[in-house]
């Protein structure tokens, strides 16, 4: 009986194994929210230095497939200690040959060494994807016009020194200063950092679309446990949250470590 437990433990931890190395190396789950039967929006996050495939064609063919109308990429495309971005040029401009692809930076682009700063920029304007920096693009799709905005916030927020203590905020006040106020027409907001919702809500964004949390690292019974910020039970780690008379759509991203929370791409219509 005790050598069948024995036994029985080994088989456990070798298939627990294999479903961790399986959800880290192989799966790219896509996960549909629907608001309507309108624009169609791909919608990354969080790639870091994970890799789908050379050059990320898996994701690239997946949203080819989907045939959107526009993507969304809310940050951290590659991480701050990178220094061959290769890999993220092919997949931007695969992308750009489907959609129009605009783009925000997360943490870890904000804090890229300055010479990989400079050079990511140039990567940006080479496959002609559209990066938002507090600043607003305007689309008309199908005669419906979309203004959408990128929110560049202070490093602050996520890190303040070497330190997760003492972080800095966003108010009203602060993103009016950044990016304006909302103008009246359908108006969509990228913003990496998910934790400031009801700021976002009260500027008048209908969308906002974001990622940073990576789900939570670990999901168990529907709730991310842990934040970048080293914070347990992050709110607004992956989904969709009503806040206001605002939808927050928040990607669980595609890189860094997870368990119960498998990589996604998000696509929705609004």
């Amino acid at each position: 009986m005790l050598k069948f437990r024995k036994m029985n433990k080994k088989i456990l931890s070798v298939l627990f194994a294999g479903y961790v190395l399986a959800e880290n190396k192989l799966i790219l789950r896509t996960r549909r929210e629907y608001f309507g039967n309108g624009i169609k929006i791909a919608h990354i996050s969080d790639v870091h230095k994970r890799r789908f495939g050379k050059n990320n064609s898996r994701i690239c063919r997946l949203i080819r497939r989907e045939n959107p109308d526009i993507i969304f990429i809310t940050g951290d495309l590659v991480s701050r200690t990178e220094r061959d971005f290769s890999a993220a040029e092919t997949m931007l401009e695969n992308l750009c040959k489907t959609a129009p692809v605009y783009m925000i930076f997360g943490n870890h682009e904000q804090t890229l060494p300055k010479e990989m700063k400079r050079e990511f920029y140039k990567i940006i304007k080479r496959t002609g994807v559209v990066l938002l920096k507090n600043n607003s693009s305007e689309i008309e799709i199908n005669g419906r016009k979309l203004h959408i905005y990128g929110l560049a916030e202070n490093h602050k927020i996520y890190k303040n020194g070497n330190s997760y203590r003492n972080l800095d905020t966003i108010t009203l006040d602060g993103i009016n200063s950044l990016i304006g106020k909302c103008p009246d027409t359908e108006t969509l907001l990228l913003a990496h950092n998910p934790f400031f919702a009801e700021v976002y809500s009260q500027w008048g964004a209908e969308y906002t679309f974001s990622g940073h949390v990576h789900g939570g690292a670990v999901r168990l019974f529907g709730k991310g446990i842990l934040s970048p910020e080293r914070k347990l039970f992050p709110p607004y780690s992956k989904g969709v949250f009503e806040v206001g008379g605002m939808k927050l759509l928040v990607s669980g991203g595609l890189g860094k470590f997870r368990l119960f929370n498998p990589p996604e791409i998000v696509i929705c219509r609004i």
